[in-house]
């Protein structure tokens, strides 16, 4: 009994040990393999989050010490003071006023 797709192009292909292992080592390494092409997708996405957040980081230190700069300056003490924690020499008064767009909701 004769295959009657051995002349066919498809079959010849298909039918190829050296097709068959590459598809092999192509599954393998695409889902199996410790160091998949899906592994590196979520390794890569967790570097480029990571890097963010340094980018972000690093500016808010750069924030924090031009922050930490002012505050040496006595005066700027005094009005980080005032502003943040709503202090007030003895002989003032202290009025706050709030607008509807700028409070914030508070959660019960």
């Amino acid at each position: 009994m004769k295959n009657p797709y051995k002349d066919k192009g498809w079959f010849k292909f298909l039918s190829n040990k050296y097709m068959w292992s590459l598809s092999f080592f192509a599954v393998w390494m695409l889902f199996l393999d410790n160091y998949s092409y899906f592994d590196h997708r979520v390794l890569d996405n967790q570097i480029e989050e990571l890097e963010d957040n340094k980018t972000y980081y690093q500016e808010e230190i750069k924030k924090d010490e031009a922050q930490i700069k002012q505050l040496k300056n006595p005066e700027q003490i005094e009005k980080y003071a005032r502003e943040k924690y709503y202090m007030k020499k003895d002989s003032e008064d202290i009025y706050i006023i709030e607008f509807e767009g700028d409070t914030i909701e508070k959660k019960q």
